[in-house]
């Protein structure tokens, strides 16, 4: 046996540090955390400070001064000074800086109530607890009492105050996208376009504009998990030098329904049914099919709501769309047609179905935590912003009408122009101020932005500041810090329920001659309409070209990888299945039928049923024949981010080889991935050639589907203990079932042989993403491992028959 070492590594640990949950026994001491960059470092001196200053109160000292005579004599707190700054911040990108969040770090110690994010951003560093009248407050363990074991009296001014802070602390959450996740960054415009808008992020090359961007699911309550099937929220808050500017949008390009009127009915199909309350968060069930299949403007979003998109990896790998078809104006008001699309650099990425279903157990903060990691590392998401440009004359000769947002914009019609990068790279202070009181509208745009006759745009003009004044308060919900713009704000609107400005003078009217007739409207160099004549009578109903409803949803369909319809297919079945009502289910079918025969006919045979005929159509006009478009699949995006934030799973059991361990470990995390140690339990392991290595988290914390791929050491047992247990068994089984690469080396490849794992294919092609190798050959196998493990699955074992 090798002569142990007695050094631990550089780096032992720094999985643990560049995660938020579990950790190994005794507290990780890395010296980095891979490729070195500012934010990483900050988050190594975060998390160690967080642990000095931890271990400075290992028990509550003046505990025992709360009881008897002891009682009658207020004491003060217990204090520690940090051992730096950082320790006590949120978050280890508190020093990135922006015109919106001001420098990031506060005064130490300070409440400063002014300047941008700055002025509200509050520390408690050697500060007396007080209460919200700033009253020190001398005991904050126990009421007010007539004796020590008398009543609680009713002048405790202190206790009250704390209840019923404390009993209202809850807003009412969002009717749609109540759960979500945010960061704060910018979005750097790539050149001028003033020629095509006025709008302030694109005046010059290079400019910057500060933005905050929330991503959510749609269908959920807040509490709801992040990996289940939904269109996902994808709302940018760009705050420009003329003002707020919401590109509200979502990771699909296409809608539900067509026209405003019917948003209410369809969120009332998908939330849970009245009767009884379920089921949260999904559409499988009776009422949503429902209205789908009496509905069949919605075959088009079905198609993308069946699809991969609706179970993103993450979301820094989901594209966004603004949905609807908008104007960009210049300063002379001419003006052009356009469609917001926002491109992941990380690629496009999914989970597959049985993966995403357990990883609301296993997880349901998944997508949340993963942007928040990623973040905090350092390691940035980063959108390239694409538009689609087109002129009137343009959109008349299309099949298809552009106000109908149940379509698209084949890029082959109209190709994308990339004009801007957004980057996130400052995480929240406080989930609550920012995150949940963040109010998006549809109505915030700014000068070189204007609307379209979209019927569905149109009412979520309305519907958003309508839904912000009901949750937020009353209709100063943008004096909240997170909703101020960064432009200044003039104007004569007073009062209200939670007024924050302090208005000088006594006018509050306009025109006026008291302040010198300011404010005083802006005139051209403001936000001005596109003047646009009205056409025809008031009529309650929609163009014919909306009624064709299975084009582009076929179009889709003929796009798609094999694996990817497959995945549709699937999908569909199991939504179809938890469908109690027969009728419903042969309804959707014959919706199905009109899109393609073969789709239809492989969900029908899912259900145990026969293809209805097809629904009959809405309009005579024959369907459009739109070739395949290879940029509606997930797989034309694989983006260039490699296997950094891959999350990498190492299996270790006493014995193992230390030294290939702590090898293999520096090597991820120098290429960015954030391995992990995984074993039974966490603390220290024998080695048996080197120093002891400490477990990270364990089986049952850090189960099969939150890896991205897995590796398995040599051990000096080959018949260890892992390949004993069922726990370990199924952790490779799941990793090759969801097409997840596996790496074993030396007698690392016993765990394989025990659940079974194929090394090949059918017909005897070798699986790429399971590889099998001698301890000597570690450089040569890893390259393989890194390769699988950045083109994210092995898809050809879906439909292999040796899959175990």
């Amino acid at each position: 046996m090798a002569k142990r070492k007695n050094n631990g590594g550089a780096v032992d640990g720094a999985g643990s540090i560049l995660s938020t949950v579990a950790g190994p026994a005794a507290p990780p001491h890395p010296s980095r955390l891979g490729p070195p960059n500012p934010i990483s470092d900050q988050l190594l001196e975060k998390v160690t400070g967080d642990e000095k200053l931890a271990a400075e109160r290992p028990f509550n000292a003046t505990k025992a001064l709360e009881y008897g005579e002891a009682a009658y004599t207020p004491h003060p707190g217990e204090t520690h000074a940090a051992p730096t700054p950082i320790a006590t911040a949120s978050t280890s990108t508190e020093t990135i800086a922006s015109e919106k969040v001001g420098d990031g770090q506060p005064d130490i110690g300070d409440n400063a109530i002014n300047r941008p994010l700055d002025r509200v951003r509050v520390d408690d560093t050697a500060r007396e607890l007080t209460t919200d009248q700033g009253v020190p407050v001398a005991d904050n363990q126990n009421s007010l009492k007539a004796g020590l074991r008398g009543p609680t009296l009713m002048e405790d001014f202190i206790l009250r105050e704390k209840i019923t802070h404390f009993d209202h602390e809850r807003i009412p959450e969002r009717v749609v996208h109540a759960r979500g996740s945010a960061a704060h960054g910018y979005f750097e415009s790539y050149e001028d376009l003033r020629a095509i808008t006025r709008a302030a992020p694109f005046a010059a090359k290079g400019k910057r504009t500060p933005v905050f961007v929330r991503f959510s699911t749609v269908a959920g309550e807040r509490g709801s998990a992040d990996t289940v099937r939904d269109v996902r929220g994808f709302a940018v808050k760009f705050y420009t030098d003329d003002g707020n500017w919401d590109l509200v949008g979502n990771n699909m390009p296409v809608f539900f329904i067509q026209d405003v009127m019917k948003f209410p009915d369809l969120i009332h199909s998908v939330k849970p049914e009245p009767h009884n309350g379920m089921p949260q968060a999904a559409s499988a069930h009776d009422t949503f099919w429902d209205f789908a299949s009496l509905s069949p403007e919605i075959a088009h979003m079905l198609m993308w709501h069946t699809s991969d998109r609706a179970i993103p990896r993450s979301y820094r790998t989901m594209q966004g769309f603004g949905v609807h078809t908008f104007r960009l104006v210049n300063a002379s008001g001419e003006w052009v047609f356009c469609k917001f699309h926002w491109t992941p650099l990380a690629g496009t990425y999914s989970l597959v179905w049985d993966e995403a279903a357990r990883l609301t157990g296993a997880d349901p903060d998944f997508h949340r935590r993963d942007l928040w990691e990623a973040i905090d590392s350092g390691q940035f998401p980063e959108w390239e912003l694409g538009l689609q440009i087109f002129t009137e004359e343009q959109a008349a000769q299309f099949p298809f009408d552009v106000l109908d947002p149940t379509k698209i914009v084949p890029e082959e019609m109209v190709a994308l122009r990339t004009v801007g990068k957004l980057v996130l790279d400052r995480n929240p202070d406080n989930f609550f101020a920012e995150t949940e009181q963040v109010a998006f509208c549809a109505a915030h745009v700014v000068p070189g932005i204007d609307f379209t006759n979209d019927p569905l745009l149109q009412g979520r003009i309305h519907s958003y500041i309508d839904t912000q004044i009901s949750r937020l308060g009353g209709a100063n919900f943008h004096e909240i810090p997170i909703n101020t713009p960064v432009a200044q704000i003039h104007n004569n609107q007073r009062d209200g329920i939670h007024r924050q400005q302090i208005n000088r003078g006594r006018v509050s009217y306009e025109p006026n001659s008291l302040a010198g007739g300011c404010p005083f409207q802006a005139g051209v160099r403001g936000f001005v309409s596109v003047p646009e004549p009205s056409q025809g009578n008031e009529v309650r109903g929609k163009p014919e070209l909306f009624a064709d409803h299975y084009s582009q949803a076929r179009l889709f369909w003929i796009s798609q990888s094999m694996t990817e319809q497959r995945h549709i297919i699937g999908a569909f079945r199991f939504e179809l299945t938890r469908v109690q009502t027969p009728a419903i289910r042969r309804r959707t079918l014959a919706l199905l039928a009109n899109i393609d025969s073969g789709l239809a006919g492989a969900v029908a045979d899912g259900l145990g049923m026969e293809v209805p005929p097809p629904l009959p159509p809405a309009t005579d006009r024959p369907a459009y024949d739109y070739p395949p478009s290879p940029a509606l699949s997930l797989f034309a995006r694989p983006g260039n981010a490699g296997i950094r934030t891959r999350r990498v799973a190492l299996l270790v059991a006493a014995g193992v080889d230390g030294v290939q361990v702590r090898k293999l470990y520096a090597a991820l995390l120098e290429q960015g991935a954030v391995p992990r140690l995984v074993g039974q339990k966490i603390g220290a392991l024998t080695s048996y050639t080197d120093a002891p290595l400490d477990v990270e988290i364990s089986l049952e914390t850090g189960p099969s589907v939150l890896w991205d791929g897995v590796i398995v050491p040599d051990c000096a047992d080959a018949r260890d203990a892992l390949s004993r247990d069922a726990s370990a068994l199924e952790f490779v089984k799941l990793q090759y079932r969801h097409g997840k690469p596996l790496l074993a080396l030396g007698s690392g490849g016993e765990l394989l042989k025990a659940a079974k794992i194929p090394r090949k294919l059918s017909h005897g092609v070798p699986d790429p993403g399971v590889i099998v190798a001698e301890p000597g050959d570690v450089a040569e196998a890893l390259e393989r491992f890194r390769s699988v493990l950045g083109q994210h699955r092995v898809y050809a074992r879906e439909t292999d028959p040796a899959r175990v």
